[in-house]
């Protein structure tokens, strides 16, 4: 089987990450997308995140009615940083050795990709499926190549919609009582809306 493994803080998750999953199901074949909450991402150690139960819960409310999207809190269940080499070689175990895993992330992760802890064992494990982000230029592949050496043959990019959303504006939005309910799903939105999320009534 193919798997998508989708990863983000998801704070909110928002209708551009249903669209990322959605064109990668569609363009990749893919039998099930895992969304991977992330516990604390190693470029984001400065930034507040919400508590991991509420953004668990806007996924899966997200996700709800879809049967190829599934869920996964390994990240959670880590203590510390969370390094995408780890998680792989934890999913590695869950599946088998037929399975093929896409790892989902945008033209301006794969930038950085070459400064991520283990780049050569990432790949080993699985095949990298960018999507575009707007107002981002297409990969250099040959300065990518160079940096780790066999990416190329273990790279897809994708060339799906360009959805411009931003979890930073939708927690700004909430904050201020503003409308969300064009940029998430409407039961993230009552969600959001119920639990004083982003808001300084938040619940822990």
């Amino acid at each position: 089987m193919k798997i998508g493994m989708l990863g983000a803080t998801f704070d909110p998750v928002h209708l551009g990450h249903m669209a990322i999953a959605a064109e990668a199901g569609r363009s990749l074949s893919l039998g099930e997308v895992l969304f991977v909450p992330a516990g604390q991402p190693r470029f984001k150690s400065s930034i507040r995140i919400t508590p991991s139960r509420h953004r668990v819960e806007m996924v899966r409310l997200a996700i709800a009615g879809i049967p190829a999207y599934k869920i996964s809190e390994i990240e959670l269940k880590r203590p510390g940083a969370s390094f995408t080499v780890d998680t792989l070689a934890e999913l590695r175990c869950e599946y088998t050795g037929s399975d093929e895993i896409f790892f989902i992330l945008g033209w301006d992760s794969l930038e950085q990709f070459p400064k991520w802890r283990e780049p050569s064992q990432i790949i080993e494990m699985c095949i990298l499926a960018a999507v575009p982000r707007p107002g981002w230029p297409r990969p250099n592949l040959k300065a990518l190549e160079k940096a780790v050496p066999g990416i190329s043959s273990r790279l897809v990019l994708l060339e799906g919609p360009q959805v411009d959303i931003s979890s930073t504006a939708i927690r700004q939005l909430a904050s201020e009582g503003r409308e969300i309910d064009s940029l998430v799903p409407a039961s993230v939105a009552e969600y959001i809306r119920k639990h004083n999320l982003y808001t300084k009534h938040q619940e822990v």
